[in-house]
């Protein structure tokens, strides 16, 4: 029995496997995908509470989150350029450690894209009902949050996420080209948005605003909390969950051997060298305590503390563009992941059923989108997403540890990228995500091993039993 729960895949027979899926996307693409996953959340939401948590030195923070992405990142485009099939980690699981560790990998990431498009669909509500509000049109309050959000108001459903969620899972399932066309369009947007709030507020900066750099140190406890640059770094963790997301798109690329290592490395140095630059300004133009009452939109209060109002609802269009990009390449990688779990036996065939006029999974991605727009309309999230840090730390580990087996075990394959310093850099970006694990709550802790437990037992009553590997 215990042999049975490691068994591999063959790469030999992945590599000669005809994928249904339809060829479109390219290198350009592809950053635009990373782009699209990593710029919004970040830059427009998670500032104000990262620079509560280390002050000016938040950049640093950015810089360690960037670290450990960029050490993972590695891994990810050696993978992905040696097995160039749907299903991220859990593709690469199933080749390196075998089937057990694999399913559970895959039920990680489905939370894992499952919670963040729900969570991002919660704060592009927030932005959006701030934002037509502006211009005069008012939203019941019981129909702008899920029951129990806040103390003092009483709110029933989150409609705003019921409908964002809705519309990116048509766009989803109505093929790979027409996703790739507004994910181009957004980012273009939004990434001209961000270097307009460059532009516009660099001249307001008071060097003396970054003093003291690091109020709490690397690490520390205060107010019952663990503050710091380490702790900051394990919030805005989330800023570059995401780009991971690429690697699911294997099967619908045209050249993934050279095209995926370039836009997962690309997308993440561009999105860095930006969170810095936005997070220096940010912490220079206003002294970051005065973050604590606008954590909701920091970005709107550094412009309205200069006067420069006008940039205030364009800030909040670049918003609600940066998180619907987000949740459509969440989502993406979502429904891909499930469908190659689905083609291996160990999801409902369902999942992988492809529709031959869209070249899609398309009703397993209503399905999810379903699941996904219940989970943003009517479940409180605050609590829950740091769930969604935690589970791509864990995927970020598995391929740093895959990477060096696979490089023992089969070191004749054919790479068309190769992580350097291996197995030095795998082992450090693993450390890395043990780490930003380590700054997390214990609560946190306790919600990922219920949720792994749960998906051990959907192993063993079901997907073990169905399982194409015999």
């Amino acid at each position: 029995m215990t042999s049975s729960l490691f068994k591999k895949k063959d790469i030999a027979e992945l590599l000669r496997y005809q994928s249904p899926l339809k060829k479109e996307l390219t290198t350009f693409d592809l950053v635009f995908l990373g782009i699209g996953a990593i710029i919004g959340t970040g830059i427009f939401v998670l500032t104000g509470v990262g620079a509560l948590k280390a002050g000016p030195s938040l950049m640093l923070s950015f810089v360690l989150a960037a670290l450990c992405c960029l050490f993972a990142a590695f891994c990810y485009a050696e993978f992905a350029s040696t097995v160039p099939i749907s299903g991220s980690v859990y593709t690469y699981t199933y080749i390196t450690l075998g089937e057990f560790l694999a399913f559970i990998i895959g039920w990680d990431l489905i939370l894992e894209y499952l919670l963040a498009t729900a969570t991002v669909s919660v704060g592009w509500s927030g932005y959006l009902v701030s934002f037509i509000e502006g211009i005069g049109i008012h939203l019941p309050q019981a129909l702008t949050a899920a029951a129990g959000t806040y103390a003092n108001k009483t709110t029933f459903i989150n409609l705003p996420a019921i409908f964002i969620i809705g519309v990116i899972t048509l766009v989803i399932a109505m093929g790979i080209r027409q996703t790739k066309r507004v994910n181009n369009i957004l980012v273009a947007i939004k990434v001209a948005i961000v270097l307009l709030f460059i532009v516009v507020t660099i001249w307001y900066v008071k060097p003396e605003n970054w003093t003291p750099f690091a109020p709490f140190g690397f690490f520390t406890h205060s107010g019952g909390e663990s503050v710091g640059i380490l702790p900051a770094a394990s919030i805005v963790f989330f800023s570059y969950i995401g780009f991971d997301a690429i690697s699911s798109s294997a099967e619908e690329t045209v050249n993934p051997q050279k095209s995926i290592p370039r836009g997962i490395l690309i997308s993440l140095g561009i999105c860095t060298i930006l969170y810095v630059i936005m997070t220096a300004i940010m912490t220079g133009v206003v002294y970051y305590p005065h973050f604590a009452d606008y954590l909701a939109a920091p970005v709107s209060y550094v412009l309205q503390s200069v006067n420069q109002n006008w940039m205030a609802g364009i800030v909040n269009v670049g918003a609600i563009l940066g998180m619907t990009t987000v949740m459509i390449v969440m989502f993406y990688g979502q429904t891909r992941v499930a469908y190659a779990m689905s083609r291996d036996g160990l999801f409902p065939k369902i999942f992988s059923k492809i529709n031959p006029k869209t070249d899609t999974p398309f009703t397993a991605t209503l399905i999810t989108g379903g699941i996904c727009a219940l989970a943003g309309g009517f479940i409180n999230l605050n609590v829950l997403s740091e769930l969604v840090n935690i589970g791509t730390l864990t995927a970020f580990f598995l391929v740093s540890i895959a990477v060096i087996i696979l490089r023992k075990t089969q070191p004749d394959l054919k790479r068309s990228f190769r992580a350097p310093f291996v197995p030095v850099l795998p082992i450090v970006a693993a450390l890395f995500c043990l780490m930003l694990i380590a700054g997390l709550q214990w609560q946190t802790w306790l919600r990922f091993l219920v949720w792994l437990l749960i998906g051990v037992a959907v192993y063993f009553l079901y997907a073990r039993h169905h399982s194409k590997m015999k």
